[in-house]
């Protein structure tokens, strides 16, 4: 996110500019030029023969893949013939099997808030394919890696690229996939994952026996969120559609609300606690819930506004919490490799279970991403680039 204006003084406007950011994007995977008759070949290598030699299977030139060339809805994305992406420094080529979608390719999609745009492109996207959660095979290095090799199974977070059958992945980005998880549990699991945990593990610091508020426990952070906080040892409150109450209630939250017969506002402060996903309370009605040592993280908010997105509502809500006693916390999830470990080991002893709606084809990533767009998505789609 980027800085916004409020009324504030100068010293404020620092502050918010620190806090209200637009995380830097990595830059996109780099093509070879389709016309070029130079190819570099990337090869899958098993264990070296006695005599060192390899068996190197072919992989293809080129890839069908869902691209967006424009900023736009669903109806900006369209199927292509891409060139094989070649892995740099501190880069692997993964052979996809699944990809999660996730709101962040949905901002992507059609670049908003529009302060998006400053980093992803102005008129154009530099980031065209998404999926920024993907789970596969390495079947290429880049220069000087050593920390993982060819054949490994492994799930990470990516610049987008998911929604094709290779691609680019930085090794800082990726852990091992545990010997049992599936590919799908796995492909659901990175930027969900890796935001319910750092907002409740780094953020909130949440501990054994605190009572836990979910706003928006259905979708993908939700869902996650619920089983994390359970872990960490908190009792967990979930509010949710009424659709979605017995799926949430089945994750492991001890009470679910739904929101469309129940207002979770009322009651007083309760909660040590609170993780927002949907931004849909005043902040004085954020403030009434929670107890006076409470820790409230802003996931996101409101998407009605182009310019800004949800900046305004939540810039609105830093601003209340500056006079108040309980603390404010806003972040941008980082595909930490300490964080992803903590998601894999959890995910190998059962402690968390992705929740997945549907794994769809190529065909119809444009539809999910719709979907998600329309912020009632239910736990996680996927994508299998094979289809």
């Amino acid at each position: 996110m980027t800085a916004y204006t409020v009324r504030a003084t100068m010293s404020e406007l620092r502050t918010l500019y620190a806090v209200f950011r637009i995380p830097s994007i990595p830059e996109s995977p780099k093509f070879p030029d389709p016309g070029h008759e130079t190819k570099q070949m990337l090869t899958m290598t098993t264990s070296p023969t006695p005599t060192g030699t390899t068996n190197e299977p072919a992989i293809p030139d080129r890839m069908p893949a869902v691209v967006h060339r424009t900023y736009g809805t669903g109806s900006a994305v369209e199927h292509a013939e891409l060139p094989i992406p070649t892995p740099g420094e501190g880069e692997v080529l993964v052979e996809v099997k699944t990809a999660g979608l996730n709101a962040l390719d949905w901002h992507f999609l059609t670049g908003t808030p529009y302060v998006l745009r400053l980093q992803n492109g102005i008129r154009r996207p530099k980031r065209v394919v998404p999926g920024a959660d993907v789970a596969g095979r390495i079947i290429g290095l880049g220069p000087d890696v050593t920390d993982v090799a060819v054949g490994d199974e492994v799930f990470g977070e990516g610049n987008g690229g998911g929604c094709a059958p290779y691609a680019v992945m930085k090794t800082k980005g990726l852990v091992l996939k545990p010997v049992g998880v599936t590919f799908n549990d796995a492909a659901a699991t990175p930027v969900a994952g890796l935001t319910a945990l750092q907002g409740l593990r780094t953020h909130a610091d949440v501990q054994p026996g605190e009572h836990v508020l979910i706003n928006g426990a259905a979708g993908g952070v939700g869902t996650f969120a619920v089983q994390i906080a359970k872990a960490l040892g908190a009792e967990v409150t979930a509010v949710c559609s009424a659709r979605n109450v017995e799926m949430v209630r089945s994750i492991g939250a001890d009470h679910v609300v739904d929101y469309t017969t129940d207002d979770i506002t009322v009651g007083g402060a309760r909660f040590d606690v609170m993780l927002d996903n949907v931004g849909n309370h005043s902040p004085e009605q954020v403030l009434s819930m929670l107890k006076p040592t409470a820790r409230f993280v802003a996931v996101s908010g409101p998407k009605d506004g182009k310019w800004l997105g949800p900046i305004k509502h939540v810039a609105r809500t830093w601003m209340a919490f500056r006079r108040a006693e309980p603390s404010f916390h806003q972040f941008v999830a980082e595909a930490r490799h300490d964080d992803l470990t903590s998601l894999a080991d959890w995910l190998a002893d059962g402690t968390l279970a992705p929740q997945i709606d549907r794994i769809v084809g190529l065909d119809d990533v444009a539809a999910a991403l719709d979907e998600i767009g329309g912020g009632h998505a239910r736990a996680k789609i996927l994508v299998d680039p094979s289809r």
